[in-house]
C-alpha cells in the first residue's frame, strides 16, 4: 500500500476514528486503525471497540492500493505534530508502515488486516433522516441526564421511541439517572413509524455528537432492535444498542403540580452557582424558598458557613421551601435557551417539572432533596 494525503485531511479524519479506540486494550488489534487505499483515489479509515465502529472515507493520491492496520493513537499524534500544510506519505509493506512528511520519517509496526474485527450490521429495516441541527438539539438537551451507574446499564444511554402526541406522531428521546429526567420531542420523521424502542449507548452518543459539529444537511439513520447506523458526510458510525428495557419514564412526569414559578433561567443559574460555592461536595444541596414574587436561594454547610441570595420571580402560590442538588438544577437551567423558565411544583417531596413553556420540545423532571 502506498498513498499520499494532506496532513489536515488525515488529522481531521484520524481525530474522528481514534477517539473510538480505547486507551487500554487487551486485544492489540483494537488499538489499531484499519487503513484501506483503493485505486479510485480513496483512503478508508476504520476503528472499533467491538461495540462501536466508525468508518471515514477521504480523498488521497493512491499509488499502490492495499490495506494495513497501525496504532491509531500513535498515527494521530504523529499527524498532529507534523507541520501544517505538509503532504504525508503512507507506505506499508512487510509488517511495517513508513510515514513521511518533509524531513520527518517514521517506521511503525503493523498488524495484519485479516485480524481486524468488523461489526456485522445485519438487516437494518428502519430508515429515516434527521436534520443535523435537530439531532444536535436532541442530544444536547438530554445527554447530561444519562446515568453513569454501570449496574443500571439500561440507563446508560438515550432512549428513543415513537409515540402519538396531541400534536400527532412524534419521536421522543429521553435520558434519566433516577434523580433527573430529560426528554426532547420532535415530529416523527418519515420512515420511523415502525421503529422499535432503542437505547443508544452513551459512548455512541458522544462520538456522533463530535461528528455532527462538522456535518451539515441531514443524517441518515438506519436501525434494527440491536444495531444503529448513522451516516453523515464521509463518515459512517455503527453501534450496538443497549440490550435492556428502559423504564416507563412517563410515570414520573408530574401532571398535577399546581404551583407555578416563572424566573429568568440565567439569573437562577448564576444565583445557584454562587451560593453553591460553599455547598458540601457530598450533597451539593441548595434550598429554594418561594414567596410572593421572589425566591431565596440558600446553602448551609457545617464546614463552610452559610450563603443566601434573593431573586425576583413570578410566583403567587403558597410560600414553600424545597431542596435540590445544585449541579442537577444547573445542568437543566444550562439547557434553557429562552429568557423565562417554568418550574411546576407540588410540595417539598414531589418531583418538579421544568420547561420553557407548554409548547417547548424539551421537558425536565427533577427530584427534590431533603435539606
Amino acid at each position: 500500500m502506498k498513498a499520499t494525503i494532506e496532513r489536515a485531511v488525515l488529522l481531521k479524519s484520524l481525530g474522528h476514528v481514534q477517539s473510538v479506540v480505547e486507551r487500554r486494550n487487551t486485544i492489540p488489534i483494537l488499538s489499531n486503525v484499519l487503513i484501506e487505499a483503493d485505486a479510485s483515489g480513496q483512503l478508508k479509515l476504520m476503528a472499533t471497540d467491538l461495540d462501536l465502529q466508525v468508518v471515514e472515507t477521504i480523498a488521497a493520491k493512491v499509488e499502490t492500493p492495499g490495506t494495513t492496520t497501525v496504532s491509531a493513537h500513535t498515527l494521530f499524534e504523529i499527524a498532529r505534530k507534523l507541520p501544517e500544510g505538509s503532504e504525508v506519505s503512507l507506505a506499508a509493506a512487510e509488517g511495517k508502515m513508513q510515514v513521511k512528511a518533509g524531513r520527518s520519517n517514521f517506521n511503525l509496526p503493523t498488524l495484519p488486516r485479516d485480524d481486524f474485527p468488523v461489526i456485522a450490521e445485519g438487516e437494518l429495516p428502519t430508515n429515516f433522516e434527521l436534520p443535523v441541527a435537530e439531532l444536535i438539539q436532541i442530544i444536547d438537551k438530554t445527554r447530561f441526564a444519562i446515568s453513569t451507574e454501570e449496574t443500571r446499564y439500561y440507563l446508560n444511554g438515550i432512549f428513543f421511541h415513537v409515540a402519538e402526541d396531541a400534536t400527532g406522531p412524534v419521536l421522543k428521546a429521553a435520558a434519566t439517572d433516577g434523580h433527573r429526567l430529560a426528554r426532547y420531542t420532535v415530529t416523527r420523521p418519515d420512515g420511523a413509524a415502525s421503529m422499535p424502542d432503542v437505547i443508544v449507548p452513551r459512548k455512541c452518543v458522544g462520538e456522533i455528537r463530535k461528528l455532527l459539529d462538522e456535518a451539515e444537511g441531514n443524517v441518515e439513520i438506519s436501525l434494527s432492535a440491536s444495531k444503529i447506523r448513522f451516516q453523515l458526510g464521509h463518515a459512517v458510525l455503527t453501534s450496538k444498542l443497549i440490550d435492556g428495557t428502559f423504564p416507563d419514564y412517563s410515570r414520573v412526569i408530574p401532571t398535577a403540580n399546581d404551583k407555578l414559578l416563572k424566573v429568568d433561567p440565567k439569573s437562577l443559574f448564576q444565583g445557584v452557582d454562587r451560593v453553591s460555592t460553599i455547598a458540601s461536595e457530598k450533597t451539593r444541596a441548595v434550598k429554594v424558598g418561594l414567596d410572593k414574587d421572589r425566591i431565596t436561594l440558600s446553602v448551609t454547610s457545617p464546614e463552610n458557613g452559610t450563603a443566601a441570595e434573593e431573586l425576583a420571580a413570578g410566583y403567587d402560590s403558597d410560600a414553600m421551601e424545597i431542596g435540590f442538588n445544585a449541579r442537577y438544577l444547573s445542568d437543566i437551567l444550562g439547557q434553557v435557551d429562552g429568557d423565562s423558565v417554568e418550574l411546576h411544583l407540588a410540595d417539598a417531596n414531589a418531583p418538579t417539572l421544568i420547561r420553557e413553556s407548554e409548547k417547548s420540545p424539551a421537558l425536565y423532571v427533577l427530584m427534590p432533596m431533603r435539606v
